[in-house]
């Protein structure tokens, strides 16, 4: 046991990791979690099942990281997401793996992960300490001395700090950590929602809200110019548009962009080219031409989104469809194809599944995630300014930075 002890502040995925590796080379660690349980973010995961990695090569997913991913090369090298899986399955995790890479407990329970990695830090004799919140980081010239909580001052020269973003305030993640940044004399980029709902201009969008798109494609626009193209899921709700596809596109979208409009454009049958497109409109409208054209399209799309189609169309609901216009024809393959919506910005951090931004990576040693400021305080997770697209992406970003800082101040300790 070392004699030096390791404080990991905050128990979610990066804390958890942190801890428990430091723990198993030996040093004596003391996790001190604000909550009154750990990894209350975890459990919310992936809707409660908690998609914790994917399966794609390192280089594949730095892909999935914007602007930032090639920081993680050397964390995703000391841990991996091969690593990750070998270490859940270790602790009694087994593992399943679905559609796009997506790894998920096969329990489909994200508690059997917080169980298991609390199994992690129980064999790595790591000190628990629930509902102590830390109030500040004592520093020392550019040296860590300690933390100080709301109930005593506890004397360290190892500090790592897993505070989280400021996305669901209501697990903990309320941005604490980045005004310790600051006081230690880090930069701060600042944070934005990302992995967030986006808000829509259009009202018909209230009238099919709940209403689940299973194969899309979706493209960003600003004025003229393309931001983001993604296939896939999505959802249509009471303020506009959420799902995997839409959550992949807000990275691009600021809350306080000015210029051209945002617009979001959906191809809502992405699988057939134009001529396929035309030619199963055109059989439809055969197979049905003695009806209203909003009697006439269930087998093409939802119920619910006829009228919206026909709306965006400029067809009346109510002409029978052997009365089409090629025109008209041609307008309702172009509103397939093209479903225009106007984004307004999107949703608060309050909704945001991950916080974009944080602390700075010029200041933070990719290869231990020691602070080039500070020696002995440590940043992992998503209070470091990463942020990835959905597919597990995120907790492993999370894992593999508090893996790497867990081992390297685990080192420094002795």
């Amino acid at each position: 046991m070392s004699s030096k002890p390791i404080i990991v502040i905050g128990g979610g995925a990066a804390g958890l990791l942190a801890a428990g590796r430091a723990g198993e080379l030996g040093a004596r660690v003391i996790l001190l979690e604000k909550n009154d349980r750990l990894g209350r973010k975890i459990l919310m995961s992936g809707g409660g099942r908690c998609n914790v990695t994917n399966t794609g090569s390192i280089q594949e997913l730095i892909k999935h990281y914007p602007g930032n991913g090639q920081f993680l090369y050397s964390a995703f090298s000391q841990f991996s997401n091969e690593d990750l899986m070998l270490l859940l399955e270790r602790m009694g995790i087994p593992l399943k793996v679905e559609k796009e890479g997506r790894v998920f407990p096969s329990s489909d329970r994200a508690s059997d992960v917080v169980k298991g990695l609390t199994k992690y830090l129980e064999q790595g004799g790591v000190e628990i300490r629930l509902a102590e919140k830390v109030t500040g980081i004592v520093t020392e010239g550019r040296e860590v001395r300690g933390v100080n909580t709301e109930k005593e001052r506890i004397a360290s020269r190892l500090v790592i700090v897993a505070t989280g973003g400021k996305s669901y305030p209501a697990t903990g993640s309320t941005g604490d950590g980045y005004q310790w940044a600051l006081a230690c004399g880090h930069s701060i980029v600042p944070i934005r929602p990302a992995l967030v709902p986006l808000n829509i201009k259009e009202g018909w969008v209230r009238e099919v809200q709940g209403l689940a798109l299973r194969d899309i494609e979706a493209v960003l626009m600003e004025g003229e110019k393309l931001l983001g193209r993604e296939r896939g899921e999505m959802l249509f709700t009471h303020f506009g548009v959420s799902g995997p596809v839409i959550l992949s596109l807000s990275r691009y979208v600021k809350s306080d962009s000015s210029g051209p409009g945002l617009t979001l454009s959906l191809n809502l049958k992405p699988a057939l080219n134009q001529e396929e497109l035309t030619g199963e409109l055109q059989l439809e409208l055969q197979k049905n031409q003695k009806k209203q054209l909003k009697n006439a399209l269930h087998d093409i799309l939802p119920r619910r989104l006829i009228p919206i189609l026909i709306m965006e169309s400029q067809i009346s609901p109510d002409k029978l469809a052997h009365q089409l216009t090629k025109k008209e024809r041609q307008a309702l393959l172009d509103t397939l194809r093209n479903l225009k919506l106007t984004i307004t910005g999107p949703r608060s951090l309050d909704e945001a599944t991950v916080t974009a931004g944080g602390v700075s990576l010029k200041e933070i040693n990719p290869k231990t995630m020691e602070s080039k400021l500070i020696k002995g305080l440590y940043f992992a997770g998503e209070i470091l300014d990463i942020d990835g697209f959905t597919g597990g992406y995120n907790l492993q970003a999370a894992f593999s930075t508090g893996y790497t800082a867990g081992d390297h101040a685990g080192q420094e300790s002795f």
